[in-house]
């Protein structure tokens, strides 16, 4: 079909921008992830009473990047299953400003026979903090927090703390440790690739309009949490290398090489905050099971649409 559309799909599945990856980003991750193995995660799980009478629902609360809490909510269906019956796991991780939500949000996923782990994001709008230490001054927002460093950065934290999240699942005794999926939308599904990429834990993963790709390019462009990035730029010029050396080693056009599980990713065509530039930028780099919908007239939103076709995804794959 020779439309706009059609051709304006053709144009992103040809893109392939120069990786801005510095020499040693896999060797630095492969240090970085033996290093966090053996961090304990110093964990509860707290049984709380909710609405729902077929949620089991637990308040969690772990250790990831830092001594930080991380706080989530841990959810089982309450159906009768046998004692060798364990359960297939979606972790999931919200977008920039969000929180876990409660635990009534999550009921889909239980009713189609699936556990829940959604966490929030450290600082951000939920019950987690943040005890990073601080020793430069940031713009608004939580994104340029350490960010002339990669081991005091935000980016390094909030990821570490997705992967931890993982081995947390993994291990609880209701998980069929080798049926966890790693889900979220923007903020939220660029930790879903990156968890994709640096963690052995996931099965399958849906990066719904994904962060966190091409970053060199969002914070030129993006109307995204890059702009805070942009802002600490404009403020301290001289800072754009150190920036952007940081960015380079959380960045998933970067780490695409890295994912070998299926993954199914979404894009808005009109999106100006994850840009499908960004988005096309990573996928493209993806060298496996993969799968991208691209949604021409969609902003930055997860549908409804979006939503149906990830959860078929899951089905077909975890069930």
């Amino acid at each position: 079909m020779n439309h706009a559309v059609a051709r304006r799909v053709e144009e992103l599945e040809r893109l392939a921008p120069p990786l801005t990856a510095q020499p040693d980003l896999d060797s630095y991750w492969d240090e970085e992830l033996k290093r966090y193995a053996a961090k304990p995660l110093n964990a509860t799980r707290t049984l709380v009473e909710t609405p729902m009478a077929f949620m089991e629902a637990y308040d969690v609360a772990y250790e990831g990047f830092d001594e930080t809490p991380i706080r989530g909510w841990y959810l089982l269906p309450k159906f009768p299953r046998g004692e060798e019956r364990k359960l297939p796991c979606v972790v999931l991780y919200h977008g920039y400003g969000g929180s876990r939500g409660y635990p009534e949000e999550y009921a889909s996923y239980l009713l189609m026979g699936l556990a829940v782990f959604a966490i929030d994001v450290r600082g951000q709008a939920g019950e987690t903090g943040n005890l990073m230490p601080q020793s430069y001054g940031m713009t608004r927002g939580w994104l340029t927090q350490g960010i002339l460093d990669r081991d005091t950065c935000y980016y390094k934290a909030i990821t570490v703390d997705a992967l931890k999240a993982l081995d947390w699942a993994s291990e609880q005794p209701e998980i069929d440790a080798g049926r966890i999926c790693a889900m979220g939308g923007s903020q939220g599904g660029g930790l879903a690739m990156i968890a994709a990429a640096l963690s052995d834990k996931p099965a399958i993963a849906v990066p719904h309009i994904p962060n966190m790709c091409h970053m060199d390019f969002g914070i030129l462009n993006s109307a995204s949490s890059l702009t805070e990035a942009a802002s600490f730029v404009e403020r301290f010029p001289g800072h754009l290398e150190a920036v952007l050396h940081t960015l380079s080693y959380f960045d998933n056009m970067n780490l695409a090489h890295r994912i070998r599980i299926p993954v199914f990713v979404t894009v808005g065509l009109k999106d100006p905050v994850t840009m499908p530039e960004t988005i096309y930028a990573a996928y493209n780099r993806i060298d496996g099971d993969k799968r991208i919908v691209p949604f021409p007239f969609t902003g930055h939103a997860v549908t409804g649409e979006m939503q149906r076709q990830a959860l078929e995804f899951i089905a077909s794959r975890l069930l």
